[in-house]
């Protein structure tokens, strides 16, 4: 059981971070009384944080259970998405890549 975390590729490297622990507290707290948040916090609370693209983005948004973060930093625009945790996910998740620092130029 995890809980996915997807920020958009456009997202400076530096902000990534903070959104995520945003992300994740936002999905406990809209989500704290769902079986599957429950089952997955007394456990071992397992978090994947992916870059996604836009249109990657987009299709996530079809998926069941999540919430939408915004960055004031950035125009509010929409950054990332946090999923309830679940055990299982549709199979576009498995082709997301991990997040990772975009390499210095």
């Amino acid at each position: 059981m995890k809980m996915y975390i997807l920020i958009k590729d456009n997202v400076p490297d530096t902000l990534a971070p903070v959104i995520a622990a945003h992300a994740s507290l936002a999905c406990y707290k809209k989500f704290e009384s769902d079986a599957d948040m429950q089952q997955w916090i007394q456990s071992v609370f397992k978090k994947v944080v992916c870059r996604v693209n836009a249109k990657e983005f987009e299709n996530a948004l079809r998926e069941r259970k999540h919430i939408v973060l915004t960055e004031s930093a950035l125009a509010h625009e929409e950054v990332c998405i946090a999923f309830c945790p679940r055990t299982e996910y549709s199979k576009q998740f498995r082709f997301f890549k991990m997040w990772s620092p975009n390499p210095i130029s």
